[in-house]
């Protein structure tokens, strides 16, 4: 039985957000147990709302981090919406915005201002390049900021860099401004008093980058593109089996070349070859080395290959697909998939990454419709139903 409750029971956060990295943030804060209240333009919402409709009809970045949120849709450029929306933010404990550069303080929505007027409120401003500086005002979607943040450059293969295949810059900025509200709110619960925190995607990516940044700096060389390889690891990559599949190993001293040599390449003299005895040069003839391993795993299909690297102690894996991940026996086994309720119906969706086994589950709430919780949060405020009648009727609400 639960001993203790979610630990964000009690705090209420209003976002003022889109896309990726507030909704991010802030669905973390839900899931945890927050009343998260999103606050989204009556014509169309949160514009991540339309990306695409593979999740059953709905769009899946939206699916994915909107879940467990209520959405008032609330038109802020009408004074009667704002006035609306600074009533919610003055009863709230967190707000999140992460408009247009410059656009929430023009309805002075910006950390300063709120934090100003409500000492205890933790207000985030996430933004592409921060609030100064001569990028600020530069549009930063996510796959620019990974090309000023230099990840393209150590990504990819050595003929063609390349993005990473998922957001990193909004999930990275998603993350620090989810663990900024968190350390924020530990300090209030010390001081009482609450704050602004900032955090921008480049920040955070850059953050991310803090090996290849580290070894560039200090004297090093950047990182080589070497696709799936490692630039000073051999062997160290994605090999082909029987079956057409592709089987990743990585060996990482001497002692485990020995065993990839004997028990699975089953050639045992090339754990004294001088070519290939040390990893200096395993890594110097990667050629040599790749045909050795290739050759022994190639007869092999994927699991006869991924059993022999395992009876060896030679870390693998099996390069899988985004399908085969919806179908991983690790998720299955351990119980980490639920159904999560939206505008058409049940939907599935993994558990978040942090749990509390002396807690209840995390509160993997619906994905709410636009404008579907307008009336009752409203209502809260104390909205009559003939003012919000009216106010429906001249588009400030929906």
């Amino acid at each position: 039985m639960s001993t203790q409750p979610l630990p964000l029971e009690g705090i209420t956060v209003v976002a003022v957000e889109q896309a990726v990295a507030a909704p991010f943030a802030t669905r973390q804060l839900a899931d945890l147990g927050a009343r998260v209240v999103k606050i989204e333009r009556p014509d169309g919402g949160d514009f991540a709302r339309g990306y695409d409709t593979a999740a059953g009809g709905l769009a899946s970045h939206f699916v994915w981090c909107n879940r467990g949120k209520e959405s008032v849709a609330v038109d802020l450029k009408d004074p009667r919406g704002l006035a609306l929306v600074r009533r919610l933010v003055a009863g709230a404990d967190v707000f999140v915005q992460n408009l247009a550069q410059g656009a929430a303080a023009r309805l002075g929505l910006d950390a300063a201002t709120l934090c100003a007027a409500h000492p205890r409120l933790i207000a985030v401003d996430v933004s592409g390049y921060g609030p100064g500086g001569p990028y600020a005002d530069k549009r930063a979607y996510d796959m620019l900021v990974q090309c000023e943040a230099g990840l393209v450059s150590v990504t990819g293969t050595p003929d063609q860099p390349v993005k990473s295949g998922v957001p990193a810059a909004d999930i990275a900025a998603g993350m620090y401004a989810y663990t900024g509200v968190l350390a924020a709110l530990v300090r209030r619960g010390t001081t009482g008093r609450g704050g602004p925190v900032e955090v921008s995607l480049l920040d955070a990516l850059a953050e991310w980058m803090g090996h290849p940044l580290h070894h560039v700096m200090h004297g090093g060389t950047a990182p080589a593109r070497t696709g799936l390889a490692h630039a000073v690891i051999a062997p160290y990559d994605a090999y082909p089996t029987a079956d057409g599949s592709l089987v990743l190993l990585s060996v990482q001293n001497d002692r485990e070349w020995r065993r990839l040599a004997e028990r699975v390449l089953e050639r045992p003299e090339l754990a004294e070859d001088p070519g290939f005895a040390t990893n200096t040069a395993r890594v110097a003839g990667r050629g040599r080395t790749d045909e050795a391993v290739a050759a022994a795993l190639a007869p092999l299909d994927a699991a006869e290959a991924l059993a022999r690297l395992e009876a060896a102690g030679i870390a693998c894996a099996r390069l899988n697909t985004v399908a085969d991940l919806a179908e991983h026996p690790q998720l299955a086994a351990r119980d980490r998939w639920r159904s999560v309720d939206s505008p058409v119906g049940s939907l599935r969706a993994l558990l978040p990454p942090v749990t509390f086994p002396d807690g209840p589950e995390p509160r993997m709430g619906r994905v709410p419709a636009l404008g579907e919780d307008t009336a009752k949060v409203l209502g809260e405020l104390g909205v009559a139903e003939d003012e919000l009648r009216e106010l429906r009727e001249r588009g400030v609400v929906a």
